[in-house]
This record gives structure tokens, C-alpha cells and sequence, in this order.
């Protein structure tokens, strides 16, 4: 039986499950895709079985929260997720039918995460929001959210480059003590859920310097995050990607250095988005890349 969360006269808020992926997915794509083609963007999803695949993964996730809104014939209408893994929570992604938003149903399902957020006593709570979506700043704005950081998603190809006086290789089970302390250094907090999770995958990185670790990467590309000692250490990162993440990754458009970098080494912007924070937040120490959720 579903574990019902909260229902008035025509919506219900419910548990998400495996068999949300496809219908949730779907909403997912053609809601992003609604409002980015509004503003003339591409949507950040390329298809809804894109959005479903991804969806499956975070349904079944051990620290993903998960909440659905269905209408009382038990039409899904949208779905939203609390990422609890670490200290500070994320949120996303967030969504909702096209056909029903400006309905207060968005507003609901982040009322709901950020209660739930409390009731798990986490520190913080941060997203990143699409700036050309006047409708969701307006929201998380008037819910507790403070603008942080303004961010440029890059995309390109792999730049296959390499910064003198720095090493980069694969991160291990060995390495995220020192990874965790220099995370710490620069947020005032550590990541080290996500970044054990990325090591496991197989994604995560780190650059030395002078023999430690200056900086390290869970992975470039969308979920991945990023800090490191200055810039360089960032820049030998991004070279050394095997990849860049299709989606893109987000670089903070305050730190001038390394943005121009990018430009200069033929990645784009694609769009621009807004770090937002709710409770603990320290201004960053050192240079970072934030990912899709913070």
C-alpha cells in the first residue's frame, strides 16, 4: 500500500516507487522542455526515456528521498527529490505536468522535501535553479532560499589537456580522508556520501601537487562536484575529463579566471543557472564546481 503523505480535495502527495519512472521521467522532460523552448533554450533532458533512466536510478537510491503528486483518479503529476546522503541536503530535480503547473502543485512538493529536510536535521538545504525560470526563483525565494552563486553550464568536447606541476588520476578508497579534509577546507562541510559513491563508479579524481592532494573532482559533468586548492588544480581537472558529461557541467561565473579559461579552451555556455542555499552556508574558501544539485 502507498504511504500517503498529504492530500487535499484534488491532489495527493505519496511515496515515489519503481513504477513512477516512466510517468514521472516523462513529466520531467516535457516540463523542462516547456520552459526552456519558452525562453529559447534546449532543454537540459534530451527525451523522456533519458529523464526515466534517471529517474529509475533515484527511485531505488538508499539515500534519495523520493515524493510523487497524483491526482485523485491517480494521474501522476509531478515528483520531486531530497538528496540526504551528507550533511547538506539537495533538491532535484523538481517537477511538474505542464498541463497543471501554476496550480501550487511545485510549491507542495518543495514545502514537502524541505519538511522532511527538518525532520533529518540537516544543516542546509541548496539547489540549482534554472535562471531563466523567473517562476521557480520567485518561488524558492519566497520559501527561505537565498541567491549564492551565479553559474554558467558549459558543454564541449573533452579537452585532453594537461597543466604543468599537476597529476591527476583516479581517486580510491584511500584517498577520501585527505579528498573529504580539503572539501571541508573550502565549504565548512564535506561531501563524502556523493564522494564515496563516485569513487565506487569509478568517476571520481583527484590532482596532486607537490605530492598531496590539491584538489579533486567526483566527476565533471552534471551530478559531479568539484573543489580544489586554486585554480589550476580545477583546470587540471576539466583537462584531464575523459569525458564531459553530455548535459554539461556548472562553473560559478564569479571566478572570472577559470571561466574565461573554458571559453578560451572551446567549451560553451549552454545556459546560466543560480546556486540557492536554505540554513548553513559558508562562502566557499577556494574555487569549486558545483553540481546539478549544489
Amino acid at each position: 500500500m502507498d504511504k500517503v503523505f498529504e492530500q487535499t480535495s484534488s491532489v495527493m502527495l505519496r511515496a515515489g516507487r519503481p513504477d513512477d519512472a516512466l510517468k514521472c521521467g516523462t513529466i520531467l522532460y516535457q516540463g523542462l522542455r516547456a520552459i526552456a523552448e519558452q525562453h529559447g533554450f534546449k532543454p537540459d533532458f534530451p527525451s523522456a526515456e533519458f529523464g526515466a533512466g534517471m529517474l529509475t536510478e533515484l527511485l531505488a537510491h538508499p539515500t534519495v528521498y523520493s515524493v510523487v503528486a497524483e491526482t485523485e483518479d491517480g494521474r501522476v503529476i509531478g515528483s520531486n527529490f531530497l538528496w540526504e546522503g551528507d550533511i547538506i541536503a539537495g533538491i532535484g530535480p523538481t517537477s511538474v505536468d505542464p498541463a497543471t503547473q501554476n496550480k501550487s502543485v511545485g510549491r507542495r512538493l518543495m514545502e514537502h522535501v524541505l519538511q522532511r529536510a527538518h525532520e533529518k536535521r540537516c544543516a542546509g538545504v541548496r539547489l540549482v535553479q534554472a535562471a531563466h525560470n523567473s517562476r521557480s526563483l520567485s518561488l524558492y525565494t519566497k520559501l527561505g532560499f537565498d541567491v549564492r552563486e551565479p553559474l554558467a553550464e558549459l558543454q564541449g568536447q573533452p579537452l585532453g589537456l594537461t597543466i604543468p606541476g599537476r597529476t591527476v588520476r583516479p581517486a580510491t578508497e584511500a584517498d577520501l580522508a585527505a579528498c573529504n579534509r580539503l572539501c571541508y577546507r573550502i565549504h565548512g562541510h564535506d561531501r563524502a556520501g556523493e564522494l564515496n559513491g563516485a569513487v565506487g563508479r569509478g568517476t571520481a579524481t583527484l590532482v596532486e601537487c607537490d605530492g598531496r592532494v590539491s584538489g579533486y573532482a567526483s566527476e565533471i559533468g552534471f551530478f559531479g562536484h568539484t573543489v580544489g586548492e586554486n585554480n589550476e588544480d580545477l583546470k587540471a581537472l576539466i583537462g584531464a575529463a575523459p569525458a564531459l558529461n553530455g548535459l554539461g557541467f556548472y562553473v560559478p561565473m564569479r571566478n572570472a579566471d577559470l571561466f574565461r579559461w573554458c571559453l578560451k579552451h572551446g567549451l560553451r555556455v549552454s545556459q546560466t543557472a543560480t546556486l540557492m542555499s536554505l540554513g548553513l552556508y559558508n562562502e566557499p574558501a577556494g574555487p569549486f564546481l558545483p553540481s546539478a544539485l549544489y
